[in-house]
């Protein structure tokens, strides 16, 4: 009984030994199993710069064991690469704690993270999500030369076949990954799942409100959870802006500066017809679809056809000089900002061209019209 006492002293003993951590402070320990890697350099990254990551810091491979020190405000995703071979990376979550990383010599990015609460949450993910990838990995692998023979054959059947079973497994990944976030609120690993299945379009806007809506407060405190807000803010606008011009409503009304630098509105550009046209100098499809709006307009602006050309342009001599090159006479306005026109996002326009066709009453009566079917609606309504 003595010796059991005995021995779980001194066991306190080595345990109390280990120094505290601050609650701000990080000590990573990296393992790898690679005699070949002794004396190397290992980069510790970040998120930014022009190639995507910004070295931070660097420590030395002595005897397969390497380890970063630091202080850190939040959580945030970091890497290692190493010496010889950066454009290999590890991700972690730099945190707070005692971070642990098993490094795969033969495949850096697999290697395992552990230690504190988000590492140990990347690496449950990471292995929940393994067998869904390497499913969907060996499905592209073995299907893709039967796609390029289905195209080829223009063999319907077996492409839609493809897609549907493609599909089913890209939904197998969806679910787990919305149920990994529903059961794991605090993970900081959450705002990146989020990103990305925004990014796929697969759900609703409501049902990735409702997802994000589940993280914890602290994750959404983060830099990335904080622009992930600003992302949910942006969509939701988005829709309400979508929704104010939907055929049947009033044209919301507008101004920006013309090429002379006067301010001009929609209100005072407005014809029997109007027809809002969203296009830029650098839009191909826009320049080659000119010629027959201008044809349009010479034929029909006498009878009360009226445009407005809102360009996406941030040149303004590029701006000015397509004017003149494509002859285009009627009103032309431009905040010159680019994809961040104010006039476009108020119209939702987030592909070029874009227009939208007005009633006498200034009513949205139709969109992204073209050719002779732009000319017929505009006739239709000349003739009400």
């Amino acid at each position: 009984m003595k010796k059991i006492l005995l021995f779980l002293a001194v066991s306190a003993a080595f345990v109390s030994c280990e120094k505290k951590l601050a609650d701000n402070e990080y000590e990573i320990t990296g393992k790898i199993a690679d005699e070949a890697m002794n004396g190397k350099n290992v980069i510790l990254e970040k998120q930014g710069g022009y190639t995507g990551y910004v070295p931070v810091d660097t420590a030395t491979v002595e005897k397969g064991k390497f380890i970063f020190k630091g202080t850190v405000t939040e959580p945030s995703l970091h890497f290692i690469s190493f010496q010889d071979n950066t454009g290999e990376k590890a991700n972690f979550i730099l945190e707070s704690g005692r971070i642990t990383l098993d490094v795969d010599k033969d495949t850096i990015y697999n290697s395992v993270q552990g230690g504190t609460f988000n590492n140990e949450k990347l690496s449950e993910y990471t292995k929940a999500m393994k067998a869904n990838n390497d499913k969907m990995t060996k499905f592209q692998k073995d299907n893709t030369p039967v796609m390029m023979e289905a195209r080829e054959k223009q063999d319907t059947a077996t492409m839609e076949r493809l897609n549907d079973e493609y599909e089913i497994i890209a939904k197998e990944s969806e679910a787990a990954n919305v149920a990994f976030i529903k059961e794991n609120p605090k993970a900081y690993i959450n705002v990146f799942i989020l990103q990305q299945l925004m990014g796929s379009r697969t759900l609703e806007s409501t049902e990735l409100k409702e997802l994000y809506n589940t993280i914890d407060p602290e994750v959404k405190e983060t830099e990335e959870g904080k622009k992930l807000s600003e992302t949910f803010t942006a969509m939701e606008e988005k829709e309400k802006n979508r929704a104010s011009v939907s055929n049947g409503n009033m044209a919301p009304d507008f101004a920006a500066p013309n090429p002379e630098g006067k301010t001009i509105s929609l209100k005072e550009a407005m014809g029997k017809v109007t027809i809002i046209d969203f296009w830029a100098s650098w839009c191909k499809p826009c320049r080659m679809e000119n010629p027959n709006v201008v044809a349009m307009y010479e034929e029909l602006h006498k009878d009360g056809l009226n445009i407005i050309g809102v360009s996406l342009d941030r040149d303004e001599d590029a701006w000015k000089k397509a004017i003149a090159d494509d002859n285009l006479t009627w009103s032309q306005i431009s905040n010159l900002k680019f994809w961040e026109e104010p006039i476009a996002k108020k119209y939702g326009v987030e592909s070029i061209p874009a227009t939208f066709i007005l009633d006498a009453d200034g009513k949205i009566a139709a969109q992204n019209l073209r050719g002779e079917e732009l000319k017929a609606k505009v006739k239709e309504l000349l003739a009400q």
